[in-house]
């Protein structure tokens, strides 16, 4: 039940204390359930009674378990107030959901809630990427230790790494070329900042990612979407929306896109690139779920030297959302436009983060988590796809790695309901809508591959899939019957 890595750096009581959280939160350790005697645990684990006393003291202080003397420790009742769930008021029958709230949802990971479309990976496959004892040394590295300051464009220490890690992938930058920020979502504001003009015309990937829309049109922008294939871009919408709108800028992202999982060709990329010369199109790539790539994708920044190009990743999503920590490598014209609107905007970034980023580099870190999560999720990828796939749900395409599979349900399935149901028992699913700019893929869902391994996705799924066959089958039977979508719908 809880395996420990004792060549891991993270000592064995703190693997005992995130396996048992991961259990309760997945249910799988109910409310009311009596967890092993501290001596029972520690004879079952070969470890010290001492190093169980100390997890299930943190556990206890955090309120998920409660001692009970004599009796043993239980796994407690959810807390009322803050751990309770919000009001859904943003899925409401007929309602979509609404792209802040989800947002909301995921970064809150309330107990109890199962997070089958989140973007991100749980804290557990994270934990051993940075050690508490990267902060010190990060700290003794800088002389000036907590009272340092960080230069507006980014520790130059670090943006050599950087530099050091893109070569590596393929795009020959160097450390001048490189702007640190606070994210994925802070680049993409950047650049809004910099290029982009109230009236101006965007291109847009539909499917996409489904905060940058709203974020988009706020701006006073004109959102143009243009299809994703699993290849890469439709290269005739995209020709036809250059001619007929003149578009500033174009946003993009080449490899393991979200929410679909698809990596661009070499050859869609290229097309995309003259596409763009031609009509003076500036692009920004994004990269963020680069690091999850298993093998050598090909991106735009590496085939245009930059030429044109925005690149931007993040270290938030694979190695750590503490640290808040994201890049920009761009031609030196465009990065300066870039830096100016970061230190009007918040100056410069933070010292401490960069520190304890650039000591994990150093250290060689990075690689070898890295090829570890990519194995996991690829475990991770053929049991979700096999699971959801007998529970019902279709797989377009399911790509070659990743955090994303994107599912279809049958037709009849009336999304809204689905969605509410869903939550309603604690499973929090996005449709295909919410990554549309348009309101399309309505049939469709992301699934978090690693989340969705969890037996209660599939067998919730099953149940409720089967309710609309078994529905639209009696409908069909009915004399002159013809179950309609939204009929057969009905019963999810």
């Amino acid at each position: 039940m809880i395996p420990l890595d004792r060549n891991s750096p993270i000592a064995l009581g703190d693997q005992i204390e995130l396996r048992l959280r991961e259990l309760i939160a997945g249910r799988q350790l109910p409310p009311g359930a009596r967890l092993m005697s501290i001596r029972q645990l520690a004879s079952s684990l070969a470890v010290s009674p001492n190093t169980v006393v100390g997890a299930y003291d943190r556990l206890v202080a955090s309120g998920l378990i409660d001692a009970r003397g004599t009796s043993g420790y239980f796994v407690c009742e959810p807390r009322g107030g803050m751990s309770q769930l919000p009001d859904a008021a943003a899925l409401e029958a007929g309602e979509e959901q609404e792209g802040v709230w989800l947002a909301q949802q995921a970064n809150d990971q309330r107990s109890g809630v199962l997070l089958a479309s989140s973007g991100a990976l749980p804290p557990s496959w994270l934990a051993d990427a940075m050690p508490a004892s990267v902060v010190q040394r990060a700290l003794a590295r800088s002389t000036a230790g907590l009272a340092s300051r960080c230069p507006p464009q980014g520790l130059p220490e670090l943006r050599e790494q950087i530099a050091l890690l893109m070569r590596g992938q393929g795009l020959a930058v160097d450390a001048g070329r490189i702007l640190t920020t606070y994210g994925g979502t802070h680049a993409i504001d950047l650049i809004c900042r910099a290029f982009l003009r109230p009236g101006d015309t965007v291109l847009v990937e539909d499917p996409g990612y489904f905060l940058m829309f709203e974020r988009l049109r706020q701006e006073g922008l004109r959102v143009v979407p243009i299809a994703r294939r699993p290849d890469g871009l439709d290269l005739a919408e995209l020709e036809a929306a250059c001619r007929l709108h003149r578009p500033r800028l174009l946003f993009i992202q080449t490899v393991l896109h979200n929410p679909t999982g698809w990596s661009s060709s070499a050859a869609n990329l290229h097309q995309v690139l003259v596409i763009a010369r031609q009509h003076g199109l500036l692009i920004a790539e994004d990269d963020v779920q680069g690091h999850f790539h298993p093998g050598h994708a090909t991106r735009l920044a590496a085939l245009s030297g930059l030429d044109g190009v925005i690149y931007y990743s993040s270290f938030c999503k694979a190695l750590s959302p503490a640290l808040r920590t994201g890049y920009v490598a761009a031609d030196p014209a465009l990065l300066k436009a870039l830096l100016r609107e970061k230190i009007y905007a918040v100056l410069t970034g933070a010292a401490l983060n960069e520190w304890v980023l650039l000591e994990i580099l150093l250290a060689g870190r990075l690689r070898k988590h890295l090829e570890r999560l990519q194995a996991r999720l690829l475990q991770a990828r053929t049991l979700s796809a096999r699971q959801l796939g007998e529970a019902g749900i279709a797989m377009d395409h399911p790509g070659e790695g990743g955090l994303f599979l994107w599912g279809q349900v049958p037709e009849g399935v009336d999304m809204n309901l689905l969605l509410q149901d869903a939550y309603r028992n604690k499973i929090l699913l996005v449709g295909g809508p919410t990554f549309s700019s348009t309101g399309q893929a309505p049939r469709h869902l992301r699934f978090n591959v690693v989340f969705s391994q969890q037996p209660r996705l599939a067998d919730y799924l099953r149940e409720r899939l089967q309710a609309v066959a078994e529905s639209s089958a009696l409908l069909r039977r009915l004399p002159g019957g013809s179950a309609s979508p939204a009929q057969s719908g009905n019963s999810v």
